[in-house]
């Protein structure tokens, strides 16, 4: 159980303290074109598949094109600076999108639903403007055994079962067709350890480095995205990354 969950703190105030933490990360960072990540060649085929898209609380680390997609944040500085670029950003949640049923036939939610109380609310939207037979692409953290310090710090609300999750999933019209290890988390406890210390008491500090030094690193480093039919062995996942398809009016999967 998420040790931050406590009956002190309302929904509000901890979403409240999840946008200050983003807002703070995105005010001195600088938009990293989807291009220079590994999901690009995945993107690229799906994008070529589709024609209308959204991605949901990209920040300033979008994974689908900037031009031709719909873009939901709830981050001020990020919606600012995504629309300097020229993309079309509204300020929305991922519980409550601004968009009409069945609008979108590519949907993207990276590193999101994780952060939600309501993980059903969150779901339901996505399902909800995710037109039939569209594709949702979507990243989850794994395994509740694994929390750390640094799930608390981002804001997470939970890790998940990927037995539960798959199921979550069904419950809200969607089916996995691919995964794949996916995620940036630092590997190191001790690297880990040291940089929770700086964002505690250094934190302007530390944003600058994270913005500046290791996020360049980490994307420079990437490995390439290796995606596999179905669920993947998540003995040892700390992340996964899932290629999902909404099931048509009749429950079939295209």
């Amino acid at each position: 159980m998420n040790p931050t969950a406590t009956p002190t703190h309302t929904d509000q105030e901890r979403r409240d303290v999840n946008r200050q933490f983003y807002d703070a990360l995105w005010t001195d960072a600088h938009l990293v074109e989807p291009e220079r990540f590994n999901t690009w060649p995945l993107v690229r085929c799906l994008v070529a598949q589709s024609q209308h898209r959204l991605e949901v609380a990209p920040g300033l680390r979008p994974r689908l094109p900037i031009e031709g997609t719909h873009f939901v944040d709830r981050s001020a500085p990020a919606l600012a600076r995504l629309r300097e670029r020229g993309a079309s950003a509204v300020l929305g949640l991922v519980t409550s999108i601004p968009f009409p049923d069945g609008s979108f036939d590519l949907v993207c939610a990276l590193d999101i639903v994780e952060h939600v109380d309501d993980e059903d609310g969150a779901l339901s939207e996505l399902s909800r403007v995710a037109a039939q037979g569209a594709t949702l692409l979507l990243s989850v953290p794994l395994h509740q055994s694994r929390w750390t310090a640094f799930d608390d710090f981002v804001g997470h609300r939970r890790r998940y079962d990927p037995e539960r999750l798959a199921a979550k999933l069904a419950e809200h019209g969607f089916s996995v067709e691919r995964s794949a290890v996916y995620g940036m988390q630092p590997q190191s406890s001790r690297l880990l350890d040291l940089g929770m210390w700086f964002l505690t008491h250094r934190r302007e500090k530390a944003m600058w480095w994270y913005n500046h030094v290791m996020m360049p690193l980490v994307v420079r480093f990437q490995r390439k995205l290796a995606l596999a039919p179905g669920m993947i062995d998540t003995g040892k996942v700390d992340e996964i990354l899932l290629v999902c398809r909404k099931a048509d009016a009749t429950g079939r999967r295209p």
